[in-house]
């Protein structure tokens, strides 16, 4: 992403896990109700505690470019498979695999509903 993400855990429990650009893990935690500031280009995973959690986040830049790295319209799904294959040293049969095993990126809790894109990234 080319712009800082400000996370604000509103409600719940939310395990934050970020990663630089060289995948070296600089934050690990579970935050509730408390905000983190995760710098441009790092990656983000989010995941829920059990009862759910709400967030809102911000980007510095109102033009923010964002990828996703799992899902329909992800990164690795738009990549040739020999390019994944070559990036990662794997064979043809398990680039294909890592591109088109992955499923959607969004979770929700059983028996919530679902009205928006409400702290999506």
């Amino acid at each position: 992403m080319n712009a800082h993400n400000i996370i604000y855990v509103t409600d719940g429990y939310m395990r934050i896990q970020i990663v630089n650009d060289q995948g070296q893990e600089v934050f690990n935690d579970v935050l509730q109700e408390q905000l983190v500031v995760v710098p441009q280009n790092f990656a983000v995973v989010k995941q829920a505690g059990e009862q759910g959690s709400k967030w809102i986040s911000f980007r510095t830049n109102d033009n923010a470019i964002m990828n996703t790295l799992a899902g329909r319209t992800s990164v690795m799904r738009a990549l040739p498979v020999d390019v994944l294959a070559n990036a990662y040293q794997l064979s043809r049969e398990d680039a294909q695999k890592l591109k088109y095993n992955r499923q959607e990126s969004v979770l929700f809790m059983p028996g919530s509903s679902y009205t928006g894109s409400r702290g999506a990234m």
